[in-house]
Protein backbone atom coordinates (compact mmCIF):
# COMPACT_ATOMS: atom_id res chain seq x y z
CA UNK A 1 0.00 0.00 0.00
CA UNK A 2 2.68 2.87 -0.93
CA UNK A 3 1.48 5.84 -2.15
CA UNK A 4 0.06 6.56 -5.74
CA UNK A 5 0.25 9.75 -8.09
CA UNK A 6 -3.30 11.03 -6.71
CA UNK A 7 -2.25 11.12 -3.27
CA UNK A 8 1.28 12.52 -3.93
CA UNK A 9 -0.77 15.21 -5.71
CA UNK A 10 -2.94 16.06 -2.90
CA UNK A 11 0.31 16.24 -0.82
CA UNK A 12 2.00 18.33 -2.86
CA UNK A 13 -1.02 20.80 -3.13
CA UNK A 14 -1.35 21.31 0.77
CA UNK A 15 2.32 22.13 1.05
CA UNK A 16 2.12 24.75 -1.12
CA UNK A 17 -0.70 26.31 0.48
CA UNK A 18 0.54 26.01 3.56
CA UNK A 19 4.45 27.07 2.69
CA UNK A 20 3.59 28.99 -0.56
CA UNK A 21 5.63 28.66 -3.75
CA UNK A 22 7.97 31.17 -3.24
CA UNK A 23 9.20 29.71 0.60
CA UNK A 24 9.70 26.43 -1.24
CA UNK A 25 11.79 28.10 -4.25
CA UNK A 26 13.82 29.09 -1.68
CA UNK A 27 14.03 25.62 0.13
CA UNK A 28 14.59 23.82 -2.97
CA UNK A 29 17.66 26.59 -3.75
CA UNK A 30 18.92 26.30 -0.71
CA UNK A 31 18.87 22.45 -0.59
CA UNK A 32 20.96 22.59 -4.23
CA UNK A 33 23.58 24.74 -2.52
CA UNK A 34 23.88 22.58 -0.04
CA UNK A 35 24.16 19.56 -1.76
CA UNK A 36 26.84 21.57 -3.96
CA UNK A 37 28.94 21.99 -0.95
CA UNK A 38 28.77 19.06 0.30
CA UNK A 39 29.93 17.46 -2.88
CA UNK A 40 32.81 20.24 -2.71
CA UNK A 41 33.78 19.27 0.82
CA UNK A 42 33.95 15.67 -0.19
CA UNK A 43 36.30 15.93 -3.42
CA UNK A 44 38.44 18.51 -1.47
CA UNK A 45 38.91 15.60 1.40
CA UNK A 46 39.75 13.03 -1.37
CA UNK A 47 42.16 15.34 -2.63
CA UNK A 48 44.17 16.03 0.38
CA UNK A 49 43.95 12.14 1.05
CA UNK A 50 45.51 11.71 -2.23
CA UNK A 51 48.30 14.67 -1.63
CA UNK A 52 48.90 13.22 2.12
CA UNK A 53 49.37 9.16 0.25
CA UNK A 54 51.46 10.55 -2.16
CA UNK A 55 53.76 12.48 0.26
CA UNK A 56 54.18 9.68 2.03
CA UNK A 57 55.08 7.60 -0.48
CA UNK A 58 57.79 10.12 -1.16
CA UNK A 59 59.35 9.93 2.05
CA UNK A 60 59.00 6.55 2.34
CA UNK A 61 61.25 6.54 -0.95
CA UNK A 62 63.67 8.84 0.26
CA UNK A 63 64.28 7.24 3.69
CA UNK A 64 64.88 3.80 1.39
CA UNK A 65 67.20 5.61 -0.71
CA UNK A 66 69.41 6.74 2.61
CA UNK A 67 69.36 3.63 4.06
CA UNK A 68 70.93 1.72 0.70
CA UNK A 69 73.62 4.56 0.17
CA UNK A 70 74.65 4.13 4.00
CA UNK A 71 74.54 0.29 4.09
Amino acid sequence: MGLSVPHLLVVLAIVVLVFGTRRLKNVGADLGDAIKGFRKAVKESEQAEQEAIESHDVLTATASEKKSSLG
